[in-house]
């Protein structure tokens, strides 16, 4: 297997399933198969700006579901052919992580490189918000391009988004080990990345290791339960910096074998398992 076809076969987690002939059929622009997307999901923070009930949702909303099994909640929602976009009422909920596998998925299934990505993006508000976004091969460049297929109509305006949403700048949109060094190089302020009030470096730390998972194969992994860490432990040791650092410069290496430090029940920290991407997990 090339380095490129690592990127265009499936896993458990992209893998389309008995939908891998439509997915074939669909158009090959990126921004035509992020559209698609868009009428299949809704994010499950942003509801109210859709004009549905927040009150109403499940805690299932933030799980990052396989493909196989989001799009057979898809069409459990609304049996229409998935070319064919639903009203928000009837789309799948899901989180920005579960719109750029649907993208990567759709890609991989066009048989084009792709790969979800972990960072921040700085077109939610005034910081860098944490996000996760879609990163494929482009045919005619040999480049590599990022796109927000979460991008629709209604983010647009609201946050007066212009650029294009399938080949977005550079500027926009940081990979995790890129904001992490940038943050070590002082040309940026930790506290201005993270996840509404978790900012800082510890949490910069927590994406450089999902991105880093994600590259290895693991769009899920235990390091997703930041959630369940206490305050106390929201910081980084000094004797953590040096490997972090060589993580933020290169993401791909072999996965390190690490215990997240807030999941104190485990004794040790053993290599994930493939099979995990089979598993539901908290974004």
């Amino acid at each position: 297997m090339t380095s490129l076809d690592r990127w265009i076969a499936h896993t458990p987690m992209s893998d389309p399933g008995h939908h891998a002939d439509i997915i074939a059929s669909f158009p090959d622009e990126v921004g035509h198969l992020a559209g698609i997307v868009q009428g299949l999901l809704v994010h499950s923070s942003w509801l109210a700006d859709y004009g549905l009930d927040a009150s109403k949702l499940g805690p299932s909303a933030r799980q990052t579901l396989p493909i196989a099994e989001r799009l057979a909640d898809i069409l459990q929602r609304d049996d229409r052919p998935l070319a064919q976009a639903r009203p928000a009422d009837r789309r799948s909920v899901g989180t920005c992580r579960d719109f750029a596998l649907l993208l990567c998925a759709f890609l991989r299934g066009k048989d084009v490189p792709a790969r979800v990505r972990c960072g921040f993006a700085s077109y939610f508000s005034i910081g860098w918000e944490d996000h996760w976004i879609c990163e494929y091969r482009d045919g005619r460049s040999g480049a590599w391009k990022l796109a927000d297929a979460q991008i629709d109509a209604m983010l647009r305006d609201k946050r007066h988004i212009e650029f294009d949403a399938a080949d977005m700048p550079r500027d926009v949109f940081l990979m995790a080990g890129e904001a992490w060094l940038k943050c070590r190089r002082g040309e940026a302020e930790p506290a201005s990345f993270g996840h509404g009030s978790t900012t800082g470096l510890w949490f910069l730390k927590v994406n450089v290791l999902r991105d880093h998972h994600v590259l290895n194969g693991r769009v899920t992994s235990d390091w997703d339960r930041w959630r369940e860490a206490p305050q106390a432990s929201r910081q980084v040791p000094q004797d953590e910096l040096a490997w972090l650092d060589d993580l933020a410069a290169r993401p791909e290496q072999p996965l390190v074998a690490r215990k997240p430090d807030w999941l104190v029940q485990a004794d040790r920290w053993l290599e994930i398992p493939a099979a995990l991407d089979d598993q539901k997990t908290r974004t």
